[in-house]
């Protein structure tokens, strides 16, 4: 393998972006690979560096570059936007050509509608010669439409973590595969636990800020976690953790979850942990009895330790991740639309916690072989590279 790099990493701020790439580095098993990061100072304030090498995906040149120049031009005349949309990535195309392989991480960026900027990328690396992967992908099968089937189509490789996505893309690429998310093999690291967080007796809840953006007939689907909370303090003596996942400025579980501390802070039942890498993250859920996620990343730390899971889900990743993990998503992912009655989490809890047992022993015995399918993302790479 000449070059083999991976783009599209977001920053490790959301640590499921860092779970993927440390994952994946493991997989891969390349000293001194090569990540192209949106940005590589918060990689290093995690400690990313130390494992891989960073660049920066992209170059925004001043206003009187000579690419800015010829970009506004044939905007003005020509009404074209393809160069300006592609020369903040032009050191990436001059860079690597034919026998490279550019390993693109976004996980979830085809989830959406707005994946403009990865089709660039992947036009732009297929013109210079370059092989493109789509790596541990969810893809909405009702965004591909048209202009994303010739998007998909161009990937040397592409592989789906889950069955639903598996499904729909495989109409579109042939050389799809179906292999377990990459973060199923991160390592994680257990810190000393704080005061108030007893292993095994710790419920771990994490929340997204667009928790409290729904809004729902009885209130708004943050009344469903206070409520939980209270459930949870009144008929039972397990702690809770809350547990941040994403810390970006513009996008922090801390700001809902230290909602939620605040409320609860003064019964003693209820910490919040600080901000920590996600292998770090991992080894503070693995030690809870329960779990329940927003983040995918999160649940994915849960179920990689066997850890009897709920996501808190919105999107295909989270319900055919749990599709493939227990055989059906019901009652393991409750969709935050549909939250509608102050009780459903309750009821979910009260569910979860009458299948404990069950659950958990599904989980010891299923993950091992599954986390153990996420390395056969490697062979796959060599087998494209003829090596």
């Amino acid at each position: 393998m000449k070059n083999c790099f991976l783009y599209s990493h977001g920053g490790s701020g959301n640590h499921g972006c860092e779970a993927i790439v440390r994952g994946t580095q493991k997989i891969i098993g390349r000293e001194n690979m090569m990540v192209y990061s949106l940005n590589k100072e918060e990689d290093k304030l995690y400690g990313l560096d130390e494992v891989v090498n960073l660049g920066s995906q992209r170059i925004d040149y001043p206003r009187f570059n000579i690419k800015r120049i010829i970009a506004s031009l044939k905007i003005k005349l020509f009404k074209d936007g393809s160069y300006a949309e592609k020369i903040p990535f032009d050191h990436l195309f001059s860079k690597y050509s034919s026998n490279d392989l550019a390993i693109s991480i976004g996980g979830d960026n085809y989830c959406y509608d707005s994946y403009e900027v990865y089709k660039t990328l992947n036009k732009s690396f297929n013109k210079n010669g370059t092989k493109t992967v789509l790596w541990g992908c969810s893809v909405e099968p009702k965004f591909i439409d048209e202009k994303m089937e010739e998007d998909l189509a161009k990937y040397s490789l592409i592989t789906t973590r889950e069955s639903i996505s598996y499904e729909a893309v495989k109409k579109v690429n042939k050389s799809t595969k179906l292999i377990p998310d990459p973060a199923f093999q991160l390592e994680k690291i257990e810190l000393p636990l704080p005061k108030g967080f007893e292993v095994n007796n710790t419920i771990g809840i994490n929340m997204s800020p667009m928790i409290m953006s729904y809004e729902t007939s009885d209130g708004s689907a943050m009344k469903n976690y206070e409520n939980l909370i209270q459930h949870i303090i009144d008929t039972t003596d397990i702690q809770i953790a809350l547990i941040p996942h994403v810390v970006w400025q513009q996008n922090d579980d801390r700001k809902p979850l230290k909602a939620l501390y605040d409320k609860f802070k003064d019964t003693n039942r209820v910490i919040m942990l600080g901000d920590y890498n996600c292998m770090e993250l991992k080894g503070f859920i693995s030690r809870c009895r329960m779990f329940i996620g927003a983040r995918t990343h999160s649940t994915i730390a849960a179920y990689s330790t066997c850890v009897p899971t709920l996501a808190i889900g919105y999107s295909v990743k989270a319900k055919g991740i749990a599709k493939d993990i227990f055989g059906t998503y019901e009652n393991y992912v409750l969709p935050v639309q549909t939250l509608s009655d102050k009780d459903d989490l309750i009821n979910i809890f009260e569910w979860m916690k009458t299948n404990e047992y069950e659950i958990r022993n599904h989980l010891n015995n299923f993950i091992p072989s599954y986390k153990e399918r996420a390395l056969q993302g490697r062979t796959e790479l060599e087998k494209l590279l003829g090596e």
